[in-house]
């Protein structure tokens, strides 16, 4: 019998987060005796490229797919298909409706408000009680951007001396959210924190901040190696360790159960802590290199 063959399907190869999500797949399938074919658009989160790769793989016979949809609206018919051909199909990191196995990923919302109540808490300590907050929001197709922008405004409603004072779209991407931070200092005078739905706006924010000799906090998502160290060096306030290699990690461990014969839980929510100075050090490690969670320390023994 052929070993099990798992499409992985991500959206870019430009942020770490997915290196490392593709490292932790390859790394999971291997010790099953399985192995994994990579579909990444060229075009960073580009929908009809994605739509092709979903053909390339059903005609490559895959045997289960774990798949982090470029649309979570626009890939519909296309996870459809591949449920049509009786493939497992694990949605990881970006949650949609539809027929799948399971959703591996994280609760986007609270992870959204935990870092921006870390942001507030900063601007509330340092500002006698009030500050102004920007936003980068991430590429509007990504419901888990947009679900970290609810648990952003949530945080902020909490708290009537803080203001939202404005956002721009950074499409979770560095260089487009270095621009959309040069416009927002241009627009405004004062800024007192910059929320980022994830690490790699943030780093843009920090670019666009020390290019125009401005200090304000910044707090990202994800817990990228160059965050850790912005950290650490006060470049930025915190991030969050939304693990892509913990939950890619435990998405291809579902596929791989189903294949087996194992049942598997419809949801799975893979715990994400907050990185500050005081929680730095664990995180010091290389995501690329930290080791690939069990079933058992994330999937409770009921399910």
């Amino acid at each position: 019998m052929a070993p099990p063959t798992i499409a992985v399907f991500t959206k870019n190869r430009l942020n770490p987060a997915y290196d490392a999500a593709r490292a932790a797949a390859d790394r999971v399938a291997a010790e099953a005796g399985a192995r994994t074919l990579h579909y990444v658009p060229q075009t960073p989160d580009d929908v009809g490229e994605q739509k092709a790769l979903v053909a390339e793989a059903l005609a490559a016979g895959v045997t289960g797919v774990v798949f982090n949809p470029t649309d979570d609206k626009a890939m519909r018919e296309d996870l459809d298909r591949l449920a049509a051909a009786g493939l497992p199909v694990a949605i990881f990191i970006n949650r949609m409706d539809g027929p799948q196995l399971t959703f591996v990923g994280a609760d986007d919302t609270a992870i959204g408000h935990a870092v921006a109540k870390a942001l507030i808490a900063e601007l509330m300590s340092n500002g006698g009680g009030r500050g102004r907050i920007v936003a980068l929001d991430g590429t509007p197709s990504a419901r888990t951007a947009r679900d970290r922008a609810q648990g952003l405004r949530r945080a902020v409603a909490e708290h009537p001396g803080i203001e939202l004072v404005d956002a721009r779209i950074g499409y979770l991407q560095r260089a487009p959210a270095r621009a959309a931070m040069d416009e927002l200092l241009a627009k405004h005078e004062r800024i007192d924190g910059v929320w980022t739905a994830n690490d790699m706006m943030a780093f843009g924010a920090v670019d666009a901040l020390a290019a125009a000799g401005r200090k304000a906090a910044v707090v990202g998502i994800n817990g990228l190696p160059e965050a850790v160290a912005n950290i650490e060096s006060g470049a930025m306030l915190a991030s969050a360790d939304f693990s892509a290699l913990n939950i890619a990690a435990i998405a291809t461990r579902a596929v791989l159960r189903r294949l087996a014969g194992q049942p598997v839980p419809k949801e799975i929510l893979v715990p994400a802590a907050l990185i500050d100075r005081a929680t730095i050090g664990r995180w010091k490690v290389p995501m690329i290199d930290r080791p690939c969670p069990t079933w058992e320390e994330i999937v409770p023994l009921s399910s």
